[in-house]
């Protein structure tokens, strides 16, 4: 008899927690990994196959049990007004995001290496180049991802839902003579001990003394030596000046110049007329109106990539890309497919010894603070 009753019980708590489940259509994902300079705890991953960055609040990144995809929840990101913590390109301009990255490294992927090794990485910021995700420079893949636009989003929303990012090479510098050099892990390290790096530029160590003794480190003038940290994204998806767009971005310069803002604009570029500097190449590969772009519906994206290949320290180009994009919706009970780039040979990369990963969310630019909701979900990726 007791048993029976013990059982009784399991089954009603049981009961209980299906019923509590289903009450709770949002339900936070608290967790952020800083993927550069932290490898990912269990907990940390998402589905698998994720992580999270950006700002960390209980509405940032939530599962979505109200709007399935493929019979999972998806994902809902949103950032409020007050939620840009990143400081933007221009001056006084801030940014604010909330993604998830599909690289990552974990302590699994550091196990039989010296303990060095996890170490040296946290301090270089390349922590997730020995983890999941990357793809090879110049190789060729296929992207498949969804997003749900709700109708309730302003047009002036200024906001990146997908993004592929380039991993920079962090021993590669520029000394004080202007002379480019791809150090050693133990050369770099030289520096790390007597610098402090903001963004790309260096800066004298300048020690510090506390009123109880202790000992901190601040950041001098700049000292001349430069870091690589990357550029634009070489591709994104999203939405500015009442657009939706596709955009490409190539770097051939094997220490990216950061002075360099060249960038195509929404409003006064022409689609596929690439706007050029010495180095990079900044092409609108498709633009739509936003009020033109389905709202309320899941939109399928496939997008087939041939990254461009570089000459390394010689700043060419030996390869030049090419960009396949597909999207599909359902319209009333009727299909819907655009091939809205069509195989495009474009300029697409960056001239890196490493390549790309993906990442997709929020990624709010351009000073703006409107305030953005949106759903994500179905990522694959595949070799061509």
């Amino acid at each position: 008899m007791k048993k029976q009753i013990l059982c009784l019980f399991a089954v009603q708590q049981l009961l209980l927690c299906s019923v509590y489940s289903q009450s709770k259509k949002l339900i936070s994902i608290p967790e952020r990994v800083n993927v550069q300079a932290d490898s990912a705890k269990k907990n940390e991953i998402i589905d698998k196959e994720w992580v999270a960055v950006g700002i960390n609040k209980s509405y940032a990144l939530q599962y979505d049990y109200t709007l399935p995809f493929n019979g999972k929840p998806s994902y809902r990101f949103e950032l409020k007004a007050g939620d840009n913590s990143l400081s933007g390109y221009a001056e006084g301009e801030t940014k604010g995001r909330v993604e998830m990255s599909y690289s990552y490294a974990t302590a699994n992927d550091f196990k039989k290496l010296p303990a060095s090794v996890y170490e040296n990485a946290q301090k270089l910021k390349t922590v997730y180049h020995y983890g999941k995700g990357i793809c090879e420079q110049g190789s060729s893949r296929s992207y498949t991802f969804s997003v749900y636009i709700p109708s309730s989003m302003p047009d002036s929303a200024s906001t990146i839902f997908a993004q592929w990012h380039g991993t920079p090479s962090r021993t590669l510098v520029s000394t004080p003579e202007g002379e480019i050099k791809l150090l050693t892990i133990d050369q770099f390290l030289a520096l790390y001990d007597r610098m402090i790096f903001k963004k790309n530029i260096a800066h004298d160590k300048v020690e510090k003394k506390g009123k109880n003794g202790e000992i901190t480190y601040m950041a001098g003038k700049p000292n001349g030596w430069l870091i690589e940290q990357g550029g634009y994204p070489p591709l994104a998806f999203g939405f500015s000046k009442g657009y939706f767009y596709i955009k490409a971005n190539s770097d051939r310069q094997w220490l990216t110049d950061k002075t360099d803002r060249n960038n195509a604009g929404m409003e006064n570029t022409e689609v596929m007329r690439p706007l050029s500097s010495k180095y990079k190449t900044s092409t609108i590969a498709y633009r739509m109106p936003f009020n033109e772009f389905p709202k309320d519906c899941w939109i399928t994206f496939v997008t087939h990539i041939d990254w461009t290949k570089y000459g390394k320290e010689e700043n060419t180009i030996l390869k030049p890309g090419k960009l396949d994009v597909t999207m599909s919706y359902l319209k009333g009970n009727k299909q819907q497919k655009l091939h809205i780039v069509n195989q495009e040979e474009i300029l697409i990369g960056r001239n890196d010894e490493d390549g790309y990963y993906f990442k997709f969310g929020i990624y709010r630019v351009g000073n703006s603070t409107v305030p953005v909701a949106y759903n994500l979900g179905g990522y694959s990726e595949t070799v061509r």
